[in-house]
């Protein structure tokens, strides 16, 4: 089914630096911040006609019990995923979703303005053939896009607008995670979803760190005009000369932009029960690390949402000597198994030791579902075919690395020292 975009960019290398007045730069600033949280708010959305009924065999209890929730057996959570792509990311994109599918969750594909109309079409065509994603009713794609920038606040208004768009399509999902067509799964989704079944359900997993070093003066002070907020071809980020201070109501905390997030916390961003996240989003709204900054910062201000965050997303990532995420390749699969990590990123497009994650991890073809308790084909080549509950699950290796990378984050109490701790000496104010 096609959904109504959010506002998103693509990422441009083409950068102008031209010279603004400071009034004027504080106009548009202040214009394009307000239209950005009325676009989140006040917006009116039609309510979409109720989704047909997913497959029985799928979800026999749906059936069973649809009005009295409380008498419903214990069942695993559910994860809503976001995931971003650009032009030539089709292919990409339909492998990342066969690796984290299950019935339980829920997916949004948004294809950047980056791409075309054809591929955004191909692409819909593609989800539309595969029958269990037909028979669960829980993967859409958004059908009209708009520019997604790698700098600016495009980004950021693109995660925010999937997530609300997540949050009116099912009110069943426990966790969000935003991933991109680089990113690849290094467990199955009954090893996630067997693991987070004894976690809170409240926790958010975000890495985070209070240290701002250089990224004040070449992110956090710099102004730039991001134009996919506001045109509808693609043009070049602009930056502005001047710089601003630092906010002083709130302390800034950077980290990665990909998160796993509870449901609570992406309401408390996208229904604006506090003024925090709206304030926060006006500040950022012409900065050029929005998305790495925003999500953190709520967390670590928040009294409500401080204590359930753990310095850690769950993705493993290496970095190069000037801090930037290197693409993993055959070399680091030793490392990728270490780490305990539910996902990884960066990988090139069909890189080898994408094909040794599917056979030595997730158990799969690239182009089909990764089998699990919900499979009951009675050979390796039909296992998908065949349909069964899809609350059953059946953890395998994998849940064991993330059983041991969680006790080892939780038994030492060591996430409670890295928990939104704050260094005075990071930023000069």
């Amino acid at each position: 089914m096609n959904l109504q975009p959010p506002p998103t960019t693509t990422g441009n290398n083409n950068i102008c630096r031209i010279t603004f007045s400071t009034p004027f730069v504080l106009l548009i600033t202040t214009i394009f911040s307000l239209l950005l949280i009325l676009s989140f708010s006040f917006s009116p959305s039609p309510t979409p006609p109720p989704p047909p009924h997913p497959h029985t065999s799928l979800f026999p209890n749906f059936h069973n019990y649809p009005n009295d929730q409380n008498t419903l057996p214990p069942t695993p959570p559910s994860i809503a995923y976001l995931i971003f792509g650009s032009s030539k990311d089709s292919s990409r994109i339909i492998r990342l979703l066969f690796s984290i599918y299950h019935p339980r969750n829920h997916y949004l594909i948004h294809l950047d303005k980056k791409a075309s109309q054809k591929e955004r079409d191909d692409l819909v065509l593609s989800v539309q053939s595969v029958p269990v994603f037909k028979a669960a009713q829980n993967v859409d794609v958004i059908g009209k896009s708009d520019f997604r920038y790698s700098i600016g606040s495009s980004a950021l208004s693109a995660t925010l607008h999937g997530a609300s768009i997540l949050l009116r399509i099912s009110s069943s999902w426990d966790w969000f995670i935003n991933l991109s067509a680089a990113d690849y799964p290094l467990v199955t989704q009954d090893d996630l979803l067997h693991i987070l079944s004894y976690l809170p359900k409240d926790l958010n997993f975000v890495n985070h760190s209070s240290y701002i070093g250089w990224r004040e003066s070449k992110k956090l002070k710099l102004i730039v005009v991001d134009p996919g907020l506001y045109l509808a071809e693609e043009s070049e980020v602009y930056y502005a000369t001047q710089k601003r201070e630092l906010p002083d109501a709130y302390r800034l905390f950077t980290g990665s932009s990909s998160a796993i997030l509870s449901r609570k916390f992406t309401e408390f961003c996208i229904l604006g029960s506090d003024n925090l996240p709206r304030t926060l989003l006006m500040y950022l709204s012409n900065s050029p690390a929005s998305e790495s900054v925003y999500f953190p910062t709520i967390l670590c201000n928040s009294r409500k949402f401080n204590g359930t965050t753990i310095n850690h997303n769950m993705q493993y990532a290496s970095f190069n000597s000037r801090s930037q995420a290197r693409r993993l390749n055959s070399s680091d699969f030793n490392d990728l198994l270490m780490s305990g990590a539910a996902f990884a990123s960066p990988f090139k497009a069909d890189d080898p030791v994408l094909d040794k994650i599917d056979h030595e991890l997730l158990h799969h073809k690239r182009d089909e579902p990764v089998p699990g308790g919900w499979c009951l084909g009675d050979t390796e080549t039909n296992k998908c075919t065949v349909w069964g509950d899809a609350e059953v699950v059946r953890p395998g290796p994998g849940a064991k690395r993330l059983e041991k990378h969680f006790l080892e984050l939780f038994s030492s109490g060591s996430f409670l020292s890295d928990q939104c701790q704050y260094e005075k000496s990071s930023s000069s104010r």
